[in-house]
């Protein structure tokens, strides 16, 4: 599975998706390797989302102290 092209939200349900199969136990030490290391990428890929979205609303919070919040440069 192509993890970059997921959603936030698609990602984390996959993610829950493969942690109710490690958990359950009943899946082959190749394929719990392979799961895990699925796991791994999209725990890394929300993460990356998440600081993502954090940066951005950071950046809007910062610019609404600074009174220019939804200004945007404009090429006249």
């Amino acid at each position: 599975m192509a993890t970059k092209k997921l959603k936030f939200e698609e990602a984390l349900s996959r993610l829950e998706e493969v942690v109710s199969s490690l958990e359950a136990g009943n899946v082959e030490l190749d394929k719990s390797l392979a799961l895990y290391e699925e796991a791994m990428k999209l725990i890394r890929l929300c993460n990356d989302r998440l600081d993502a979205a954090e940066q951005k609303v950071e950046h809007i919070r910062l610019g609404e102290e600074n009174g220019t919040a939804g200004e945007e440069e404009h090429d006249d």
